[in-house]
């Protein structure tokens, strides 16, 4: 019989989870939270109905951090089946613009479509109409010391 995979067994290893559901989406919310990114990483690829984001992701699964510091990873967050995308809060057109991620929910509607929601620092979202939920999280860089040296603090 197989277990479930648990959050501590990322270890030192590089991610590549995926969510078909929204149990499985609110692991990778986990994954994502703090994680940052420039707006010019953002990109809606129509015809493969495909929206991706290059993130600056916070090892929270890392269980070295003790040891080694705090540390972040280059990681791809992949949305499949798009077929409309649209944000509040935030202004697409400035190119210096950095985003943080809170946290990624799914709304179901009808016949498995929903949306995806990535709720952003400062009041921003974005929110991605799909035709099936399928979303992956890729480390594709090896960890870095974060620059802060420390984890995220959101206060008690």
């Amino acid at each position: 019989m197989a277990e479930d995979a648990r959050f501590e067994d990322g270890r030192e290893t590089p991610l590549n989870i995926g969510a078909l559901d929204a149990e499985d989406l609110k692991v990778l919310s986990s994954l994502t939270q703090d994680a940052v990114f420039p707006i010019t990483e953002m990109a809606w690829q129509a015809k493969e109905r495909r929206l991706a984001f290059l993130l600056n992701r916070f090892r929270w699964e890392d269980a070295g951090r003790d040891r080694h510091g705090a540390e972040r990873v280059r990681s791809l967050l992949v949305i499949e089946h798009v077929l409309s995308v649209s944000s509040q809060g935030i202004d697409r057109k400035d190119s210096d613009m950095i985003l943080s991620i809170l946290a990624i929910e799914f709304a179901p509607g009808e016949d498995g479509s929903g949306h995806v929601t990535l709720t952003l620092a400062g009041d921003g979202a974005v929110r991605a109409y799909v035709e099936a939920l399928e979303v992956s999280l890729r480390d594709v860089t090896r960890p870095y010391r974060a620059p802060s040296g420390k984890a995220p603090d959101h206060g008690a």
